[in-house]
């Protein structure tokens, strides 16, 4: 298992490349956003 600061640092890596407006295409977006969304729950598991 991966330690937070790991994870974290993967989340903002990958928030950072969804923004970059070369990021342009709707489904490499969407599997982004996918992405960022399960490596939030992983956080949020985190703190439960």
């Amino acid at each position: 298992m991966r330690d937070e600061d790991e994870i974290r640092e993967q989340y903002e890596f990958l928030k950072a490349q969804l923004e970059d407006e070369e990021m342009n295409h709707e489904g490499v977006r969407q599997m982004f956003t996918y992405y960022r969304r399960a490596l939030g729950w992983v956080l949020e598991e985190e703190y439960i």
